[in-house]
């Protein structure tokens, strides 16, 4: 059984684009994306282009063709390949869908690298066109959470992971996002876990402006090549303290401006790169 689970985003995180955005760009939509943005939820306004594209007589086969191309770093490929390797449990949280991630994954050969995607459903219907689902059902209930978009709350996702997972023994999570919308399962992380937010990017400035709030552990990345070296990096540090334990290596808390963080004599994990307030 895996010791380590690996949370990934997807969109900005996996690919380095927003997914929702590029097919609209791509299929040129987005005059009428934007013109109706502000008249409901963004998980219901996806499934309304779906409608007007299909009505357009735009495909899923063209759909897929666009989502092929979407920008993903060399460097992530490998570094999902070696985490699997290495022992990981890799799964995806996303508020994107599941046809969107699938095809993506299964251009690249990575699908079978995931034993779970939590993201909004998605099925193609009888007349062709594909249909996009809220993950959470927010016109019968909300999933009380005011940090996260009513179809989803990722917070309550990874809760479930952990309760899952809870029967194997203790696990140690390493939480990959960018968005605002991955500040809520961070802040469900515990002392013996690791989040990293993309820099400059949403979750990274509320993680900044919010870091007491975090007891993750914190390793920030900028691009694909720096998320494979910080996330394989990560991984060897954790089975190496993990396979060690009897050697008492601790990690001393990061303060609270995410500055410094010291290890011990060992350094035992690798070190947090500097978070400024």
């Amino acid at each position: 059984m895996a010791e380590i689970v690996v949370v990934f985003d997807f969109d900005k995180t996996i690919i380095d684009c927003d997914s929702d955005n590029w097919v609209v760009d791509g299929l040129s939509a987005t005059d009428l994306f934007n013109q109706l943005l502000p008249t409901m939820p963004w998980n219901s306004l996806m499934d309304r282009m779906m409608r007007e594209l299909h009505s357009q007589g735009k495909t899923v086969e063209g759909i897929a063709e666009v989502l092929k191309r979407a920008p993903i770093h060399p460097r992530v490929i490998p570094a999902i390949k070696s985490a699997h390797s290495l022992g990981c449990d890799l799964k995806i949280v996303s508020d994107a869908n599941l046809f969107f991630i699938e095809t993506i994954l299964e251009h690249h050969g990575l699908r079978d690298y995931f034993s779970e995607i939590n993201t909004n459903p998605s099925f193609i219907d009888k007349e062709g066109r594909l249909r996009i689902f809220p993950h959470h059902d927010f016109t019968t209930s909300s999933h009380g959470c005011n940090l996260c978009p009513p179809n989803m709350c990722k917070g309550v996702v990874i809760e479930r992971i952990q309760a899952s997972l809870s029967v194997e023994g203790e696990k140690t999570f390493i939480y990959l996002g960018d968005g605002s919308g991955d500040f809520c399962p961070s802040l469900k992380l515990g002392d013996r876990d690791h989040v990293m937010p993309r820099k400059n990017f949403p979750l990274w400035d509320l993680i900044c402006k919010k870091r007491e709030l975090i007891k993750a552990k914190i390793h920030e990345w900028s691009d694909g090549e720096e998320l494979e070296h910080v996330l394989l990096h990560l991984i060897g540090a954790i089975s190496t303290q993990e396979n060690n334990s009897s050697n008492s290596a601790q990690l001393i808390s990061v303060d609270c401006k995410l500055q410094t963080m010291s290890t011990s004599a060992h350094e035992a994990l690798p070190q947090p790169l500097s978070v400024p307030h």
